[in-house]
């Protein structure tokens, strides 16, 4: 019984989602536009259930490049009001339209010709009317037994707050980098690095030439201890790598004055320098190696080992 309960609330979000969808308008795009274009921050602001959901989509504008912050409408009508300047936008989130505690940032937007979106489902609503353009959600039933907390509502306006911030990004062309900016902590600070800010390089990278023998790459291969060795050509480039498996598995039967490239495995994995810690445990996973070498035109930069990624807790 409370299991098929918890099922039905679910669907119903999920099937609101789905016909918010398809209620999307060309203002859509408009509002967008907008807020690329301001030249300030984008302000949120809500009552009860909905300034919980402003407050997400301030954050969520705020670490994908659209500078914004909730402010509450109570704490405006006390003073934070000061907050918000001409330069500014404000979207206002509100199911009725009717909040009462949104009237004096609903007035004062329109004193200092501050932009003023609303996210509501009533087109007839004090909020619907004030504002310069408005989203609306569509009038789905409430997903609560009693069809009256919050709960489709929140859905569509978190979703519809989403999908401005996403839209938002790849209007602005935000890219990986830029994100790793306002995202330096955590596992997914980690996850953005780039390969070239800890990958080995220098006298650590074990490399030795096409004509180098077996002995040679053991004495390379333990100086560096990374358990492998790159062999390069007359041209710098990578064109094999020894590893301690591929000694293990011919020592017995193998002269040690042999020449390297007999026993070299032959366009070894690389990586370029500019590739992501969190696309790099991917290869690592799916290939199984131990160390990889970072090459530019096929010519190794730096060496990175499966070690580095286990200290920065990356696998």
């Amino acid at each position: 019984m409370i299991t098929q309960i918890a099922r039905d609330v679910i669907r119903k979000e999920a099937d609101a989602l789905l016909i918010l969808s398809e209620f999307l308008t060309d203002d859509f795009a408009t509002v967008v536009d907008w807020i690329v274009a301001i030249s300030g921050r984008v302000i949120l602001t809500g009552v009860g259930k909905s300034s919980h959901i402003a407050k997400k989509i301030s954050s969520t504008f705020a670490s994908t490049g659209t500078p914004a912050f909730f402010i509450h409408p109570t704490e405006a009508s006390h003073g934070d009001l000061g907050m918000i300047t001409a330069d500014d936008m404000v979207i206002a989130f509100s199911r009725s339209g009717e909040s009462a505690e949104l009237k004096d940032i609903v007035l004062f937007c329109k004193q200092l010709s501050i932009p003023l979106i609303g996210i509501t489902a009533s087109k007839d609503s004090t909020l619907a009317k004030s504002a310069n353009l408005n989203l609306f959600l569509p009038n789905v039933d409430e997903a609560c037994t009693l069809g009256l907390a919050p709960t489709t509502s929140s859905v569509m306006m978190l979703s519809l707050g989403d999908a401005l911030a996403v839209a938002c990004l790849e209007k602005r062309k935000f890219t990986k980098d830029h994100f790793k900016v306002f995202h330096p902590a955590g596992k997914l600070g980690l996850n953005l690095l780039k390969i070239a800010d800890f990958m080995h390089v220098g006298d650590e990278i074990p490399l030795v030439d096409s004509s180098a023998s077996l002995s040679d790459a053991i004495l390379e291969m333990t100086r560096c201890r990374f358990g492998c060795v790159g062999v390069i050509d007359l041209s710098l480039q990578l064109v094999g790598i020894f590893t301690d498996g591929d000694l293990r598995r011919n020592l017995i039967s193998t002269d040690l004055s042999r020449s390297i490239t007999e026993l070299m495995t032959r366009d070894p994995q690389t990586l370029e320098a500019d590739a992501y810690a969190m696309d790099v445990v991917k290869v690592f996973r799916d290939k199984r190696i131990p160390s990889i070498f970072v090459c530019r035109n096929m010519k190794p930069i730096g060496l990175l080992h499966l070690h580095d990624l286990l200290q920065k807790g990356m696998l």
